[in-house]
This record gives structure tokens, C-alpha cells and sequence, in this order.
């Protein structure tokens, strides 16, 4: 009678798991749902790698967790002999007077037809999404962007923007699906 009792039990609790699971679950799916889908991140039709190699100062972003708290941020870019981008990213870390900061990573074309598909390794062998989501005529402003709409970049060619040309990079990351809330302006100040 006992033994009767303590399975009776334990398929009470094996029942509510499996009830509990199954809302979880359900809750996840009526979860995802709702949150609309979106495909690839659009890119700009074609870069002119040699014309977009030099510097770019970063005017705001959705900042990685490295970028937080950034004065003076530069992102340089320069052709290699084997067609990768050597790149180096500096800034002052907490102020204008901050610790300045380098990192170099590595540039890799992975769309060589429109060349605005990058793979960037900070680390070997991982190479993140890096997308050239957005360059002008004259390669004086461009937005960098990637499939996950987690980080994004507004640079330019000079540390500072016009209220009219910034707004309008800035409705063009907003049509790509970012969270714009998240944009934070990076200061420049070259004397």
C-alpha cells in the first residue's frame, strides 16, 4: 500500500514536470512569435575598398562591451598586400584624458562582389559579422552594421557631424532594425 502511494506520487510530480515544461515551452514559442523576423542586414551595393581605407571617426554607436565610457574613438583601415584590411581601433577610455586603448584586428572580404560582407577576427580563428551597411558617394560617412542588429556604427570622415546628416544615418540604422534607444554618441575632441 505503501509503494502504491509513493508511485502514485511520483507520477503526480512526473505529471506536473512535464505540465510545467510544456508551458514553459509553450510560452517560448507565443514568445517568439511575436518578435518579428528579419532577414540579412541590407549592405551597400559596392565598396571601393581603396577608397574606404584610411581613418573613420566613430560619432555613435551600440556599443560593444569594450566600448563603453569612449572619448576620441578612430577605427583605421588599410589594404594588405593579400587584399585583407588591417585594422586599428584606438580611443581614450573614461575621458578625453583617459588611457588610450589599440586593437588591430583583421579585416577578411567575404563578399568580393560587392566587397561590403566582411569577417573582422579580433581573435583567431573566430571572425565576427561586420557589414558595410552604408557608405556615401563621396566615402565620407558610413554605417557598419551586422545580421544580429546587436552593434552598430556611425563614422565619418571628421570628428563631427551636421545635426541633419547625423539624423539622417541615424533613421537609416533605425529602417535597419536596430533599437536606436541604444545609440550612444561618442565624443571627439582633436585640438
Amino acid at each position: 500500500m505503501k509503494d502504491d502511494a509513493i508511485r502514485s506520487d511520483v507520477r503526480g510530480i512526473r505529471r506536473l514536470a512535464l505540465y510545467g515544461v510544456s508551458a514553459i515551452a509553450a510560452a517560448g514559442v507565443v514568445a517568439c512569435s511575436s518578435v518579428p523576423v528579419q532577414g540579412p542586414i541590407a549592405t551597400a551595393s559596392y565598396v571601393d575598398l581603396e577608397r574606404f581605407m584610411g581613418d573613420w571617426y566613430v560619432i555613435a554607436s551600440i556599443p560593444t562591451f569594450l566600448e563603453d565610457d569612449i572619448y576620441n574613438a578612430v577605427e583605421s583601415y588599410e589594404l594588405d598586400e593579400d587584399g585583407n584590411i588591417a585594422t586599428t581601433f584606438t580611443f581614450r577610455k573614461g575621458g578625453f584624458d583617459g588611457k588610450q586603448k589599440t586593437y588591430t584586428p583583421k579585416g577578411f572580404v567575404k563578399d568580393e562582389q560587392s566587397n561590403a560582407v566582411w569577417g573582422m577576427r579580433f581573435l583567431w580563428p573566430f571572425k565576427a559579422d561586420y557589414r558595410v551597411v552604408f557608405v556615401d558617394d563621396n566615402y565620407e560617412t558610413t554605417i557598419i552594421g551586422r545580421n544580429k542588429r546587436d552593434y552598430v556604427w556611425i563614422m565619418a570622415r571628421a570628428p563631427q557631424l551636421d545635426e541633419s546628416t547625423y539624423a539622417g544615418l541615424v533613421a537609416t540604422v533605425e529602417k535597419e532594425g536596430y533599437d536606436i534607444s541604444e545609440l550612444r554618441t561618442v565624443p571627439q575632441r582633436w585640438d
